[in-house]
């Protein structure tokens, strides 16, 4: 038995997983791969099989936000369809194990690319392909009619824009610290003029290069990180991928910067390449691009906030509360 990683008790884990995956063996060695204020990762092997465990952060969550079934069964109901994602093994609601509720995936080879000099080493023309992949994939996403694959259910769609106004004006105002004249400027238009939904669909919820697993042909093995699936407007996701593009072109080596990469698709392109393989109407793009900005801002402002009251450390956390105006002003510029 190897060394507990935080969060995962492998005596405990051993026998329950041998008990629950058919070929697993009971003593195992696991190594967080992914942790923080996400859902925790882990990669787990009995030395012969592998496969990956996923269980909320450490301390007090809200269960709503970390809802180990929700992720477990929108990644289920998506086995088979045009989206790959990883085949889902056994789900423990059981907070004995190992502390909170957790599932087991099969293990995907990829690589997760987050940064610019990644796809910078493969050449712009197999990073263009990768980055258009990653759109096509999003468009298949939100082509899936939820009812044909078990998620008429999953959310509540209806409002869905409205709610995602007044929840993240919510969220802003709790880590606010200064005054921010743009941030009520643009909560004001965005809720003023909410445009009609089209179609429900699957919503991702953090949709971007790096929660997407690339194979060794460049194209996306599974799509990762479900943690905020739901039912609403797909727009939206689109949207934030390209918000968080401008980001990293503002931030510079802190926040995830491959978009930047030579080869990956602009912005323009982006959308051009959704529009052609989506029938989504996208005449009010800008508003969702102002949504986009609104929502980015308030997690930014959420980290200035906690860097402010040494909650937060780590290079680059001193200058990211200098990225929440210009985003600001770039959401209101989206709604002209």
């Amino acid at each position: 038995m190897g060394e507990d990683p935080p969060g995962l008790d492998l005596s405990r884990l051993g026998p329950w997983l041998a008990d629950a995956v058919p070929g697993a063996g009971s003593e195992l060695t696991a190594t967080l791969i992914a942790g923080g204020r996400s859902n925790l990762t882990y990669d787990v092997t009995d030395g012969t099989g592998r496969w990956i465990v996923r269980r909320p952060p450490l301390g007090h969550v809200l269960a709503t936000a970390h809802d180990m079934a929700r992720e477990y069964r929108v990644m289920s109901a998506l086995q088979g369809s045009a989206v790959p994602v990883p085949r889902m093994l056994a789900l423990c609601d059981d907070d004995a194990v190992v502390g909170a509720p957790f599932y087991v995936m099969e293990r995907i080879e990829g690589t997760v690319y987050t940064r610019a000099a990644q796809l910078e080493a493969l050449g712009a023309e197999r990073t263009r392909a990768i980055s258009t992949r990653v759109v096509d994939t999003l468009a298949d996403l939100h082509a899936i009619v939820p009812d044909g694959v078990g998620l008429g259910d999953f959310g509540r769609p209806d409002g869905f824009l409205a709610r995602q106004v007044a929840r993240w004006k919510k969220q802003l105002d709790a880590s606010r610290s200064r005054d921010l004249p743009d941030a009520d400027e643009l909560h004001r238009r965005l809720a003023a003029d909410v445009p009609h939904e089209g179609a429900v669909g699957i919503v991702h919820g953090d949709y971007r290069l790096d929660n997407v697993l690339i194979d060794a042909g460049d194209r996306p093995a599974a799509v990762i990180d479900w943690e905020m699936a739901t039912l609403g407007d797909p727009l939206t996701d689109l949207a934030l991928m390209i918000v968080y593009g401008r980001i990293a072109a503002a931030a510079g080596p802190v926040v995830a910067d491959a978009n930047l990469a030579p080869g990956f698709l602009s912005e323009a392109e982006v959308v051009d390449r959704y529009a052609s393989r989506s029938d989504r109407d996208l005449s009010r793009f800008g508003f969702y691009l102002g949504l986009a900005s609104y929502k980015a801002a308030g997690i930014l402002e959420g980290i200035h906030y906690r860097y402010r009251h040494g909650q937060t450390v780590g290079a680059g956390f001193d200058r990211i509360g200098e990225l929440v105006e210009p985003l600001l002003r770039t959401g209101l510029d989206a709604l002209d």
